[in-house]
C-alpha cells in the first residue's frame, strides 16, 4: 500500500468550511474535520464526514504559545466522538496568503506535544491538522505504528472539482496528440485526465462507447467490469466487436444445440473487447478487465480505488451497489442507459439519459431509481422469478440502437470533462440529470431530490470509507 495521504471532501462540506475559516475579515478561524478512511492500493484518503466549525472567543480562543488555538474541552469532545465511531480527527485553521501554504514553527511543536496523546485516545486511527490559505492545504498527519505524513492534496467532489495542494502544481507539457484537446482543457486538465482512475461498470452498448471515449481522451487508467460474453444480437452496439468474438457461425440457428453451447462457452468476453479497442486508442492506458460480476466483494472493492465511476448496467443490484460505494467512499458516479418503451405493439417513449451524482447530494435511491421490487427479483432464482412472475420472459430483451447509447455515453463523458478540467462554475454545485427524447427532440433537465434519512447517501454510510461493509452478494448474483 501507499504511503500517499490525502482529504476528500464534497462541495456542500466545502462551502461551510470556506466560509467559516475566510468570512472576509482577515483574520484565522479554526474547525474539526471528523473523517473515514480508505485504504487502497494508491493511498489513504481521508473522506470528511462532519465538519465541525469552532465558535470563536469559546472554541477557538486566544493561545499561550501560538495566536489561537482550539479549547481543551471541543478537541476533547471530538476527538471522544471519533474515538467511539472509529473516525480520524483533523483539526484545521487558517493563515494568511492565497497560492502557498505551511505549518509555522510554533503550529509543528504544538503537534508534537500534543498528537501522541489524541492518537492514543483515538486507538491508533489517525489524527492530524490541516493549515489553509484561500488556494491552498498542506496537512500534518500522524498514524499507528510512528508513521507521519504530509498530504499531497485535498479533492473537493462535485461538479465543480476543485483540488488543493500545499504549493502550486507545474503541469506537463502534453503529448502533442492532445493539442487540441489541450486548447480547451490546458496542460494541467491533461494532466489531471492522465492521472485519473475511472471504472466502467456495465460494457454493453453504453459501456463500450464510454471506454473507447475515455481511452481517447487520455485517461489513464481504466477498470472494466462486466461477467458477460458478446451475443451475435450485441454486434450492432459494442464498439469494436467483431462477428468471430461471438463466433456466429457456431451459434446460428442451423447448427446444432452442442455447437451452439460451445459458441456461448467460448465467445469473447464484453471486457477484453472493450480493452482492446481503448488500448488501439491509447498506447499509454492502463486498464484492469474484470469478467465478474460487481456484486462479488473483490470486484467491488476495487471501485473504492477510482476517481469516477460510470455505471452502464441495468441492474437494481448494481445501481445500488455503485450508490452505496459513491457516498461510503466519496467518489462521483455517472449511471447511464437508454430505453425504448414499447406497449401493445406500438413505442411510446425513446430516451437516452445520464445522470452525474456528487457524494452526499440526492442519489438513485432517493430519488426511486433502485426499485425494492427489482432487487429483490434479482436477487432471486430465475425459477423463483417466473412463479412470482417479476418478469415474463428472461430471454425476451428491450430495443436498444447504437446511437441512442452513443447521446447518453457522450453526455456523461462531456459532463465529467467539464469538472475536472475545470470548466464549471464554481459555484455551480447542484447536479442535474439529463434526458434526450428523439421522438419529441426534448431534452429535460432533472435536479435530483435528497432524502436526509437515506440509507445510501445519508448518515448510515455517508463518509464511512472501509468502516462499512458494502451491499455486496455471491458471485452468482447480478451486476455486470
Amino acid at each position: 500500500m501507499s504511503g500517499v495521504w490525502s482529504v476528500t471532501i464534497t462541495g456542500e462540506q466545502w462551502d461551510a468550511l470556506y466560509s467559516h475559516l475566510f468570512p472576509g475579515d482577515g483574520d484565522e478561524h479554526g474547525a474539526v474535520l471528523r473523517c473515514g478512511i480508505a485504504r487502497t492500493a494508491r493511498g489513504t484518503r481521508l473522506l470528511v464526514r462532519d465538519v465541525v466549525p469552532a465558535v470563536d472567543g469559546i472554541d477557538y480562543i486566544a493561545g499561550d504559545r501560538g495566536y489561537r488555538k482550539l479549547t481543551a474541552e471541543f478537541v476533547a469532545d471530538n476527538i471522544d466522538v471519533c474515538a467511539d465511531t472509529g473516525l480520524a480527527y483533523l483539526a484545521v485553521h487558517n493563515h494568511g496568503g492565497s497560492r502557498t501554504v505551511e505549518f509555522s514553527g510554533t503550529d509543528m511543536a504544538s503537534h508534537d506535544r500534543g498528537y501522541p496523546a489524541l492518537l492514543d485516545i483515538n486507538g491508533g486511527v489517525p489524527v492530524g491538522a490541516l493549515v489553509f490559505a484561500t488556494d491552498a492545504v498542506a496537512g500534518d498527519i500522524w498514524s499507528g505504528g510512528g508513521e507521519r505524513a504530509s498530504i499531497t492534496h485535498l479533492r473537493v467532489v462535485g461538479r465543480s472539482r476543485i483540488e488543493l495542494t500545499p504549493v502550486p502544481t507545474a503541469a506537463a507539457v502534453s503529448d502533442p496528440r492532445f493539442d487540441r484537446q489541450t486548447r480547451i482543457f490546458g496542460d494541467r486538465g491533461q494532466q489531471i485526465l492522465a492521472e485519473s482512475k475511472a471504472a466502467i461498470v456495465g460494457l454493453g452498448g453504453a459501456g463500450s462507447v464510454l471506454s473507447e471515449y475515455a481511452a481517447r481522451l487520455g485517461v489513464g487508467e481504466l477498470v472494466l467490469i462486466d461477467p458477460d460474453r458478446i451475443d451475435p444480437t450485441n454486434l450492432p452496439r459494442v464498439v469494436g466487436a467483431r462477428r468471430r468474438d461471438a463466433l456466429t457461425w457456431l451459434r446460428h440457428p442451423s447448427r446444432p444445440a452442442f455447437l451452439r453451447a460451445l459458441g456461448d462457452r467460448f465467445a469473447a468476453f464484453k471486457v477484453d473487447i472493450a480493452a482492446r479497442v481503448a488500448r488501439q486508442a491509447s498506447a499509454t492506458i492502463r486498464i484492469t478487465s474484470v469478467r465478474r460480476s460487481v456484486m462479488e466483494p473483490e470486484v467491488a472493492a476495487l471501485l473504492a480505488d477510482c476517481d469516477h465511476i460510470f455505471l452502464a448496467a441495468d441492474s437494481a443490484l448494481a445501481r445500488r451497489l455503485v450508490n452505496s460505494v459513491s457516498h461510503q467512499y466519496l467518489i462521483p458516479n455517472t449511471q447511464i442507459g437508454a430505453k425504448v418503451s414499447v406497449k401493445d405493439g406500438e413505442i411510446t417513449d425513446i430516451f437516452s439519459v445520464s445522470r452525474m451524482s456528487s457524494p452526499g447530494s440526492g442519489c438513485l435511491q432517493c430519488n426511486g431509481l433502485i426499485p425494492a421490487w427489482k432487487i429483490t427479483a434479482e436477487a432471486t432464482s430465475p425459477e423463483q422469478r417466473k412463479r412470482q412472475q417479476y418478469i415474463d420472459d428472461d430471454d425476451v430483451h428491450a430495443p436498444s440502437v447504437i446511437t441512442l447509447n452513443a447521446v447518453a455515453a457522450s453526455r456523461a463523458i462531456d459532463d465529467w470533462l467539464m469538472s475536472v478540467g475545470g470548466l464549471v462554475e464554481r459555484d455551480a454545485s447542484t447536479d442535474h440529470w439529463v434526458s434526450y427524447h428523439p421522438l419529441t427532440d426534448e431534452v429535460v433537465e432533472i435536479e435530483p431530490v435528497k432524502d436526509d434519512g437515506c440509507l445510501q447517501c445519508g448518515p448510515n454510510r455517508f463518509a464511512l470509507g472501509d468502516g462499512k461493509e458494502l451491499p455486496v452478494a455471491p458471485a452468482s448474483g447480478s451486476g455486470g
